[in-house]
């Protein structure tokens, strides 16, 4: 994971972001076992798979969002406020993040305050998504890297008219339908985010999702791929599709 309190389960592959100087997360990456199919389709806008919209179609499941769930996002601090901050993703998208008297804070591995988020500096933030807007629960400057393996593929960011993928990589659960699963919080999710961003940056994880046979999957907006991002019981990606 990025924090060194959590296991670390993404290795930095073929390709990395750099943000702030420090490299973190997986652009591009291919490992041995894993199958990638890729063709042209017009992607998810944002009121399928973006801000403030639920999973689009599927079996209409209990993760179907009516509320804000855990996710998260990593990026640049763009600029700051009286209540928090915004991001700024890889991909280029905006978040706002609502700092709380709750909210906790690190360093790389060492625990830090407040004083220690400032502009310019690489962080990833977990909490509570609505949207583009992120109620933070933990904010990590300087995120460390992660070691692992990701099933590869490259993120595609979001903009206007700009077509999507209908890419699949890695393993995708054969029990799995969209809307299907049972949404987590707390650890669970912020292991699973964690592990999610760190091979696919860029767009916002507006919830986590428990799926029957043990693995999660990880929803992922403001991309127009990929929006399906599947991690299994140790925190590990195997896989990813539109």
């Amino acid at each position: 994971m990025f924090s060194s309190k959590r296991a670390r389960v993404i290795a930095v592959g073929t390709a990395v972001v750099v943000i702030g100087g420090g490299a973190y997360g997986i652009i591009a990456a291919t490992s041995g076992g894993a199958t990638t199919t890729t063709t042209a389709s017009s992607g998810h806008a944002f009121g399928g798979h973006g801000f403030g919209g639920g999973s689009g179609s599927g079996g209409g499941g209990s993760n179907a969002r009516s509320g804000p769930a855990a996710g998260g996002a990593v990026g640049t601090v763009a600029s700051m406020s009286a209540s928090g901050f915004t991001l700024s993703t890889s991909a280029g998208q905006k978040v706002t993040v609502k700092e709380a008297s709750a909210t906790t804070y690190e360093t790389g591995t060492s625990p830090a305050s407040a004083s220690a988020v400032t502009s310019g500096e690489p962080v990833l933030v977990l909490g509570t998504t609505d949207s583009a807007t992120i109620t933070a629960a933990q904010v990590i400057v300087r995120p460390p890297s992660s070691g692992g393996s990701s099933p590869g593929g490259q993120v595609i960011a979001y903009a206007k008219g700009k077509q999507g993928s209908s890419q699949q990589v890695g393993q995708i659960p054969s029990d799995y339908t969209q809307g299907s699963g049972t949404l987590v919080s707390g650890t669970t999710a912020d292991k699973a985010v964690e592990a999610a961003l760190a091979a696919y940056p860029g767009g916002i994880v507006d919830r986590v999702v428990a799926l029957g046979n043990g693995d999660y999957e990880v929803h992922n907006i403001g991309v127009n791929w990929p929006h399906h991002i599947f991690v299994n019981a140790d925190f590990k990606v195997i896989g990813a599709n539109s």
